[in-house]
């Protein structure tokens, strides 16, 4: 997904002379094609996050679109006031391509674990919050995000997801996608996560306990509307997310319902992680699981919801 983003990058530059590539500390070889080409408009800083993103201001303010890559800890906990105070506050269009979102680098430890940048990003205004669920999905983001005035915050997954989205559902900022039609219950997912909410979905659909799938790859702008018309819809729906349970996908369900849909408010329950830090070192599915969040868990808080456990 990360090499979908930056050669994204690449290619949308080749098109828009105001597209620029800002790096932090990243490697040697990453968009050398863009840096060959277009020295001028590719710029590795070095371990210097904050910096990065009053630079990626100013370029912004001169009339250009930059777009920023660096590990998704760095990016937001590192640079929060800048982010804040630089990019927010002016509401410049800056693209912040945040590599590892959620547990991506387990190996690294709590430092590396990107589990409450959705809750902060989300936090600031004018910020738009996106995840995507594949690669594929990954390139109509990139490509919706030339024109989108504000700034912008992409977290990653991994790389090497297998493609569950289609091109013929499109993408547009803040409008979600049905993956799978809802019967009885519906999950509401982001990011790679929406992978495992289909997995979730078809193993429900073996009990006779139908299950459709929104992909909300916007969390910040919410798409309202979606809720409003599928939510009345279902007995029960589960948010699912790689991220804390504070602050994130289904805090923000629950906060639309709790101001504009009260009444449906009961049939949300939430999958996401629990409020600590990282006890565990290993692979991402393995602290996935240690975090209790995994397929079987999504299936078993549907089958609560619907009095179906």
């Amino acid at each position: 997904m990360r090499k979908t983003s930056l050669d994204c990058v690449y290619e949308l530059a080749k098109a828009d002379e105001r597209i620029v590539f800002i790096g932090s500390d990243l490697g040697p070889g990453v968009l050398a094609g863009m840096k060959k080409d277009m020295p001028e408009r590719f710029f590795m800083e070095g371990i210097a996050e904050q910096h990065i993103i009053g630079m990626a201001a100013g370029l912004a303010m001169s009339g250009f679109v930059p777009f920023v890559n660096t590990i998704a800890t760095f990016l937001t906990r590192r640079c929060y006031e800048q982010i804040a105070l630089d990019l927010c506050l002016q509401d410049l269009p800056v693209r912040l391509i945040a590599n590892g979102g959620g547990g991506v680098y387990a190996p690294l430890g709590p430092t590396h674990l990107a589990v409450e940048d959705i809750a902060i990003m989300r936090a600031l205004p004018n910020m738009t919050v996106v995840a995507p669920c594949d690669a594929q999905e990954m390139r109509r983001l990139m490509a919706a995000t030339i024109d989108w005035p504000h700034p912008i915050y992409i977290r990653l997954g991994k790389g090497g997801e297998p493609v569950v989205s289609a091109p013929e559902a499109g993408f547009d900022i803040g409008k979600a996608i049905l993956m799978r039609e809802p019967g009885t219950g519906l999950f509401v997912s982001t990011g790679v996560m929406t992978q495992l909410a289909l997995k979730a979905a078809e193993q429900l659909q073996a009990e006779s306990i139908p299950c459709g799938v929104l992909h909300m790859h916007t969390v910040k702008p919410l798409d309202g509307a979606a809720l409003a018309h599928w939510l009345p819809r279902v007995d029960g729906l589960v948010t699912v997310e790689e991220h804390t349970r504070i602050g994130g996908l289904g805090s923000a369900v629950l906060e639309h319902c709790s101001d504009h849909m009260p009444a449906q408010a009961a049939k949300i329950a939430r999958v996401g992680l629990p409020d600590r830090f990282a006890t565990e070192y290993g692979s991402q599915d393995t602290l996935l699981s240690h975090w209790g969040v995994t397929v079987d868990a999504m299936a078993q808080a549907m089958r609560r919801q619907l009095n179906r456990a």
